[in-house]
């Protein structure tokens, strides 16, 4: 696959400034760093995005992630390696990812688990790493953007 987008330089740098602000408030909302790894890579999963799978299994190793858990989240429900918060947040990605026509969303069952594990303050900074991987998502899908290249 070839990058369609020839000459990432020439981003706005206003825009680049911001993505960090956001990252910063993630980091922020007090949320395990593998968790918020487990998020991006099932939130990219489902929209197939492979430079942002490959990222967040690169990212989920330098964090102390091991490779059965990064293997399986695709299978989460199935596999017993995830804790009942870690399910709960995995749960809220799939319902908040998942937005096509007729899709239930975040449903009132997700909400409240999500709700029975993490502060308010943790589960904004959980929806804002999905929406911020959603974004990212569909830009690299839309320019083609392989995996284990990086931007900016």
């Amino acid at each position: 696959m070839e990058n369609r987008l020839k000459n990432k330089k020439t981003n706005n740098p206003d825009l680049w400034t911001a993505i960090s602000h956001l990252h910063k408030a993630i980091a922020a909302g007090g949320v395990d760093p593998k968790l918020l790894t487990l998020v991006h890579l099932r939130a990219s999963q489902i929209n197939g995005c492979s430079a942002c799978v490959y990222a967040s299994v690169t990212g989920g190793k330098k964090a102390g992630e091991t490779d059965e858990r990064l293997h399986n989240v695709t299978a989460w429900r199935e596999a017993p390696l995830y804790t009942d918060a870690e399910r709960a947040a995995l749960a809220l990605t799939e319902g908040a990812t998942r937005l096509q026509d007729g899709a239930e969303g975040v449903t009132d069952e997700i909400w409240e688990e999500v709700n029975a594990h993490f502060t308010e303050e943790q589960i904004g900074a959980i929806n804002l790493e999905i929406a911020l991987t959603n974004f990212f998502n569909r830009i690299n899908r839309t320019v083609k953007e392989p995996a284990g290249q990086t931007w900016g």
